[in-house]
C-alpha cells in the first residue's frame, strides 16, 4: 500500500527504510530514510477528523504562495506534489501527503525550560505576524467550530439535559463551577463582534511539539498545519498558556497542578516580539483572558464527554474524562489566584516592547 503511494511521488519503496514516526494521536505518521542525506515524512490524513484534506492543502497553497512572494526567506516545511500535481497521494480513499524531513531539527513533548517556551511562542508569533497581510476570507475552515467557545457551551448544555444522569449527579459539583463561569463565554461572543479583533490566520494547536527546534533549541519553523485556519489570537496565545504553565499535563492528578511564572513570562515575551505591533489594544488587555478562554473551553469540552458516556475522546479507564475536566477546571482556579500578578508581568512585557 505505501510502496504505491510512494510510487506516485516518483520514489523506489525498496530504496527506503519505513518507519513510524513521532507520538501524534490523529495521524499516521512515517519516517521513510534513503540515506543518510535523503529523508521524508509521509503522513495518513485521518478523514474522520478532517473531513475535507482537500481544504486543507488549499489553506497551505494560499499560505505558503504568500509566504513564497513576501518572506521568501521564512522556512515554510509545505508538502511535497505527486507527479501528476496533487497534493495527495490516494490510495483505497486514504489521503498521503509527503515532506521532506528537516535536517538537524527535532520535536519535544513537553515543555522542560521557559527558554524552550519562548521559542515556541516566539515561532507561533512570527508565523501569524508574517501571515498579517493574507485575507482570511480565502481560508477554509478545516475543522468548523473548533476554537467556537459558543458552540462548546451549548454542546455542553445538552449533555447536562441528554447525558448520563448518574454523571451529572456524581460531579455536580464541578458541572456547577462550570455553568459558575459562563461570562468568560458571554466574553468570548463580545470578541467575535468587536471590529478590534480581526481574524487573523492562526495554528490552533500551538503545543510544544508542533514546534520544530534546531540542535542549539532555537526554533525552526511551526509545523502540524492542519488546523491553520482563520481564528483569534487568543486561541494560539492560550493554548501555549494551557500546555506550557503547569509541569503536569492534562492527563495528572489535579493535586500536580502549578503555575510556572518564570514560564508565564516566555510565553508572553516570545509571542510579542513578532506580534506587539500587530496586535491591537484591546487585545493586549485580553491577554490573560486568552488563557482562561482555551483552559475554560477544554474542560468543558472533556466535561461534555463525560457526560456523553465518553464518546469523543474515548476513556481508558472510568472517570477518565473526568478527571482530566478536574484538571483544567484546577489550571483555570490557579491562574485566577494568580491574575493580579500575571497581568502585572504581562503590562510590563507589553510596554518594554514597543
Amino acid at each position: 500500500m505505501l510502496g504505491q503511494v510512494l510510487g506516485s511521488y516518483g520514489l523506489n519503496p525498496s530504496e527506503f527504510s519505513i518507519e513510524p514516526f513521532g507520538s501524534g494521536l490523529i495521524h499516521h505518521t512515517y519516517l521513510l530514510k534513503e540515506n543518510s542525506e535523503n529523508a521524508f515524512i509521509l503522513q495518513e490524513v485521518n478523514t474522520a477528523v478532517f473531513t475535507k484534506p482537500d481544504d486543507i492543502a488549499s489553506n497551505l497553497i494560499l499560505v505558503g504562495n504568500y509566504l513564497k512572494k513576501n518572506f521568501p526567506e521564512y522556512f515554510f516545511p509545505l508538502p511535497m506534489t505527486t507527479l501528476n500535481g496533487e497534493s495527495y497521494g490516494i490510495y483505497e480513499n486514504r489521503y498521503y501527503r509527503l515532506t521532506s524531513f528537516v535536517k538537524n531539527s527535532h520535536s519535544i513533548n513537553s515543555c522542560q525550560s521557559p527558554g524552550e517556551a519562548f521559542e515556541a511562542a516566539r515561532q507561533f508569533g512570527k508565523f501569524t505576524a508574517l501571515l498579517s497581510g493574507v485575507n482570511t476570507d480565502l481560508l477554509k475552515y478545516t475543522i468548523p467550530g473548533f476554537h467556537d467557545l459558543s458552540w462548546r457551551w451549548r454542546q455542553f448544555k445538552e449533555a447536562l439535559q441528554n447525558g448520563n444522569r448518574q454523571r451529572k449527579t456524581e460531579c455536580q459539583q464541578y458541572v456547577e463551577y462550570l455553568e459558575s463561569q459562563q461570562h468568560l463565554v458571554n466574553i468570548y461572543e463580545q470578541i467575535t463582534v468587536d471590529v478590534n479583533f480581526p481574524l487573523r490566520v492562526i495554528h490552533h494547536d500551538t503545543k510544544i511539539n508542533n514546534v520544530l527546534f534546531d540542535e542549539t533549541q532555537k526554533g525552526i519553523c511551526v509545523i502540524d498545519l492542519d488546523t491553520v485556519m482563520p481564528g483569534y489570537f487568543i486561541s494560539d496565545l492560550g493554548d501555549m498558556m494551557r500546555t506550557y504553565l503547569s509541569p503536569a499535563d492534562e492527563e495528572s492528578d489535579p493535586s500536580l497542578i502549578s503555575i510556572r511564572t518564570d514560564f508565564f513570562e516566555a510565553i508572553v515575551k516570545g509571542y510579542l516580539q513578532h506580534m506587539v505591533y500587530e496586535l491591537k489594544d484591546a487585545e493586549k488587555e485580553k491577554f490573560l483572558y486568552a488563557g482562561e478562554f482555551m483552559i475554560y473551553m477544554q474542560a468543558l469540552r472533556f466535561m461534555t464527554d463525560h457526560l456523553n458516556n465518553d464518546v469523543y475522546y474515548g476513556a481508558r479507564y472510568e472517570g477518565h474524562n473526568l478527571k482530566r475536566a478536574v484538571n483544567q477546571i484546577t489550571l483555570l482556579q490557579k491562574i485566577r489566584e494568580r491574575q493580579s500578578e500575571l497581568n502585572d508581568i504581562i503590562h510590563r512585557l507589553i510596554l518594554s516592547s514597543v
